[in-house]
């Protein structure tokens, strides 16, 4: 992921100029070593994981994850146990949110996944 550096702007003769010095780009490197080989082969790991964050599928999850979080959140919000302490509620509020959020996740890529069996499946008889 490309970052823009943050310098100091360039001061000549004590004044400030009033336009923008050029701006510079620089590159975030997966490590510091040995990483050559991969690169080399023309795969970057670390883009390849930029781009499954920024792909479709990643804000799909988010917001079924989101959801459902919520949905048990309001769950537990509504119905109240009987001599649970309000402490107690909201950490099981926040428990049975994260398994909500857990399992729907968990649902959407098993459906994801069967759709790429699926369609390998088809692509391989026809081929």
């Amino acid at each position: 992921m490309a970052k823009k550096a943050t310098g100091k702007s360039e001061k000549s003769g004590g004044k400030k100029s009033g336009a923008k010095t050029g701006t510079q780009v620089a590159r975030a490197s997966s490590s510091s070593g040995g990483g050559g080989e991969s690169k080399a082969n023309g795969f970057d790991p670390s883009e390849a994981f930029i781009k499954l964050l920024q792909s479709p599928l990643m804000a799909e999850l988010v917001a079924v994850a989101a959801t459902a979080a919520l949905a048990a959140l309001a769950e537990q919000g509504f119905t109240s146990t009987g001599g649970a302490t309000r402490g107690k509620r909201a950490g099981n509020a926040v428990k049975a949110a994260g398994k909500a959020a857990a399992a729907a996740v968990g649902r959407r890529l098993g459906t994801e996944i069967d759709e790429i069996k699926k369609a390998a499946t088809k692509s391989g008889a026809t081929a």
